[in-house]
């Protein structure tokens, strides 16, 4: 019921968030969307009986994401029409032309520093927090901070994605010293060290992470509040810390796009408020628009803020020292 709710919605009042051409967009008939984001069907349905182009959504992991996209970009075979990921991901894929300007009028009233030039829009966090089973951790268990994670009492009840290769993982822990959460760079080390001794489980990515602390294998997970609600009703809860750290989630149109006009109808619904309820509602994602909140308890109270961009350099620096730190075998 609550979808087609929503879904009445948009066909109501999406077409006034429009500057793409729809009658050729229509014509078009399809827009690729290449994205890391997960669980955004809801979104890519309402867009289709909106519009009549038929949205198709490709999941792409963070991990593979700039070497997927520059392969197909560079044999001139790249079938997305519009591109998300992390932000940091995007700067890099529009310094190799992968790109294309387009300023839709839907992003008119989100903060300025969201957009940063001509082609890419940030219009969420990718927030991280401490996602644990609240069934099986006692309530005084749970960490009311991250340098908690450090302590025996998690050793083997941990995961997390592979902070020598997953680039959000990486920008997160490397964040969390820049944001100065701990007192100085040899506490934040000593984390480190304390969350390796943890053992943790590593996985690929983010969206592997609930799945062992659902089931109890593993207790917490270094993880993100969106899955709350994408795996309701798992008895999942996320730690209370001060602040929560993420990298800015952000969109573009590609610029060789197969389907150019469809390509901006979508990013034009994309921006929309209303798609950004779905995707808060829906999706449980931290967005940018004026007061929409995902429906998990306190986050609207949650100080969230985005996390500085790191270069592709840096990104490789650091996993070369977290794979040390955490003596994974390659």
């Amino acid at each position: 019921m609550k979808r087609l709710v929503l879904l009445s919605i948009f066909l109501m009042l999406a077409p006034q968030a429009f500057a793409a051409d729809l009658s050729a967009a229509k014509t078009e008939g399809v827009a690729n969307f290449y994205a890391n984001i997960t669980a955004v069907e809801p979104i890519m349905e309402a867009f289709t009986a909106s519009t009549g182009i038929k949205g198709v959504y490709t999941r792409v992991s963070t991990s593979k994401y700039v070497a997927t996209v520059l392969t197909e970009h560079n044999a001139g075979k790249l079938q997305a029409d519009v591109l998300q990921g992390p932000l940091p991901i995007l700067e890099m894929l529009k310094e190799k032309g992968v790109l294309a300007p387009y300023k839709s009028p839907a992003a008119a009233d989100y903060p300025g520093w969201a957009s940063k030039d001509d082609s890419i829009v940030q219009f969420g966090i990718e927030y991280v927090a401490l996602i644990y089973n609240k069934e099986l951790v006692k309530p005084a268990d749970v960490p009311k901070s991250y340098k908690e994670l450090a302590d025996p009492k998690w050793r083997d009840k941990i995961v997390m994605p592979d902070p020598a290769i997953h680039a959000t993982t990486i920008s997160w822990l490397v964040g969390l010293k820049d944001a100065k959460v701990f007192a100085s760079e040899q506490e934040w080390m000593d984390f480190l060290k304390g969350l390796a001794a943890n053992r943790p489980m590593f996985v690929a990515s983010f969206s592997p992470t609930p799945t062992p602390v659902e089931s109890g294998q593993k207790l917490i997970a270094i993880s993100m509040p969106k899955y709350i609600v994408t795996h309701a009703p798992a008895p999942l809860d996320w730690a209370r810390t001060d602040i929560l750290l993420g990298t800015p989630r952000a969109i573009a149109v590609a610029a060789k796009a197969p389907h150019p006009n469809a390509a901006r109808a979508l990013m034009d619904y994309w921006l929309a408020k209303d798609a950004m309820k779905i995707l808060a509602n829906d999706v449980g994602e931290y967005v940018l628009a004026s007061g929409i909140y995902p429906p998990i308890p306190d986050i609207d109270k949650a100080k969230v803020i985005p996390i500085r961009d790191l270069s592709d350099e840096e990104i490789s620096q650091w996993g070369d020292k977290f794979q040390k730190i955490f003596d994974i075998k390659k």
